[in-house]
């Protein structure tokens, strides 16, 4: 019998929710419970202070300016346990504006407001916004990773810092490296909506197994049908780059 269990904080939902990002947490929840394994989703809401000790993994999702800079007021009060969860292995998934959070700084407007600092990178402006379908290869998923961005930030990776992969299609982080997202520890920051995840199964089953890894040592998961994931996946794939 399957007694593994994971808890899953989901940040701020009332404020970041762009594009149905908030299915990206019925994806983890529902392909780990059809793996016979509990998932607890715990709602983060404005006015909660949010405590990481017994977490598996987080998702910050995307909001307008406006709804980043008050997350990230109330990020800021718990940044070092949060930075301490990132540091020990703790999964997180941060989406567009949630990705911006994760740096140094990010531009509003013509103010620089400072972010989390979890990971080394920064954000700033540009014009046009970047806008469409995209598709990137990386190395934590078979099939090609994608979805749709929608875009102002610019954001720029420290010298160590991974991106999460290389723009087939689209434009990825700044429109010209050929870099999309971050990959940090276990931190995965992408500008791809969609949600991510429904059409990138491989994704949500990295997510999983680093949790479980992290919290019993081992990864080993169940394989599950992702026929109509899979299709899905190979029509937008084929439509962008066919």
């Amino acid at each position: 019998m399957n007694n593994r269990a994971l808890r899953i904080a989901h940040l701020y939902p009332e404020l970041l929710n762009l594009y149905g990002d908030s299915g990206n947490i019925l994806v983890l929840r529902r392909r780990t419970e059809w793996r016979n394994m509990e998932c607890d989703v715990r709602e983060v809401h404005v006015g909660d202070r949010p405590s990481f000790a017994d977490v598996d993994i987080a998702f910050i999702g995307g909001g307008s300016d406006r709804e980043q800079r008050i997350v990230c007021d109330y990020l800021l009060e718990t940044q070092q346990e949060l930075a301490a969860f990132v540091e020990d292995g703790g999964v997180l998934l941060a989406v567009c504006g949630g990705y911006q959070l994760l740096g140094h700084s990010y531009l509003m407007g013509d103010e620089e407001v400072r972010g989390l600092s979890l990971i080394d990178l920064y954000t700033d402006r540009g014009s046009p916004r970047l806008i469409g379908n995209i598709v990137v290869e990386s190395h934590i998923a078979q099939q090609p990773i994608v979805g749709y961005e929608n875009h102002g930030g610019r954001t720029h990776l420290g010298s160590g810092v991974e991106p999460l992969g290389r723009v087939l299609s689209g434009y990825g982080n700044d429109g010209f490296s050929g870099r999309e997202g971050c990959l940090y520890h276990n931190v995965v920051g992408t500008y791809i909506h969609g949600p991510l995840l429904p059409k990138n199964p491989g994704v949500a089953d990295w997510l999983i197994a680093r949790a479980l890894e992290r919290r019993y040592g081992s990864s080993e998961l169940a394989p599950l049908d992702d026929a109509e994931e899979l299709a899905a996946n190979r029509t937008m794939v084929n439509r962008m780059l066919g």
